[in-house]
């Protein structure tokens, strides 16, 4: 019997986000419904290729297996496919080792009513309508955009990295600096740096990631030779004196992140490429650039930066 998915932090996937459906998509485009059916049946028994969020919900997926006994996290499927074409998406889960036994099939409706009965936390998908209808009714979700694929079979760490405004905390600074200049922004959060953010969109994600964190601190003290899967990066344009207002709302929410940065604007790829997250969520899509095109990027449509 499942565990309650009340209990679990819950990351629900579209299929777009999870395997590489751009044969499937061409063919649906240019011929229709009918001949997509056709397609997805001739080809049941050859696998999808694995997708941007592929290596993010495998690794993720991998925290349960530290944890037997908690089960603490769990991936559902949420697709615009009929429960027809879906087998090959259920068949290639089972290819591929991963562990997604709940799924919601819509045939071509948008999943986004269905996030909150799953108790998910966050809503993946290639389809920015979707994730739009999503936010649009508070709930968390992001924009899976193309990239390459890198799956190192040998590196067994979760890597995630957030931008801080307009992701874990919402956007009233952001409005701020829109509306006058980065000396305005600076006064602006030094005059209160001691008072905490509002959250944003992922931030009910960041407070139940630090929740595993300390999952593993425990582990860790039970057996120092205990590998840590989990870590957390803030990158953020941000520099001092703005900088205190973030340690702030981190205290005052009561998490933590492994590594923090404060950029002042420099290029965020620069840390990136070192990093290499198996996701980064951003709200601004200019700053989800990669020059080697294979840092998985995931575009949060929120606030004052996508007017």
């Amino acid at each position: 019997m499942p565990y309650p998915i009340e209990q679990k932090l819950v990351i629900a996937v579209a299929s777009s986000a999870l395997f590489d459906l751009s044969g499937s998509d061409h063919v649906f485009r240019e011929q229709g419904e009918k001949a997509y059916r056709k397609y997805q049946e001739a080809h049941l028994g050859e696998p999808l290729r694995k997708g941007v969020a592929f290596p993010f919900v495998k690794r993720f997926l991998s925290v349960n297996q530290k944890f037997p006994e908690q089960c603490p996290v769990e991936v559902v499927l949420l697709s615009r496919n009929s429960v027809i074409t879906g087998k090959r998406v259920f068949h290639s889960i089972h290819h591929h080792g991963l562990d997604i036994t709940r799924a919601a099939f819509l045939e071509g409706k948008s999943p986004y009513a269905y996030i909150p009965a799953f108790n998910a936390s966050l809503f993946l998908s290639a389809n920015a309508v979707d994730v739009s209808q999503a936010l649009d009714y508070g709930y968390a979700a992001g924009t899976v955009l193309p990239s390459k694929v890198v799956d190192d079979q040998g590196d067994t760490e979760l890597r995630i990295a957030f931008d801080f405004d307009g992701v874990i905390a919402d956007d009233a600074s952001e409005q701020v600096y829109k509306a006058g200049s980065l000396e305005d922004f600076q006064k602006h959060e030094t005059s209160r740096s001691q008072i905490p953010h509002s959250p944003g969109p992922l931030a009910d994600l960041f407070r139940k990631l630090s929740h595993l964190q300390k999952l593993e601190d425990q582990a860790v003290t039970d057996d120092p030779d205990y590998r840590r899967i989990l870590r957390i990066a803030i990158v953020t344009a941000r520099n001092a004196p703005s900088h205190e207002r973030v340690i702030t709302t981190l205290e005052h929410w009561g998490v933590d992140a492994n590594e923090v940065f404060f950029l002042g604007g420099m290029k965020k790829d620069r840390i990136l490429n070192v990093l290499k997250p198996h996701m980064f969520f951003d709200d601004q899509r200019s700053h989800l650039e990669s020059d080697a095109g294979d840092i998985p990027m995931v575009h949060i449509p929120f606030g004052v930066a996508n007017l």
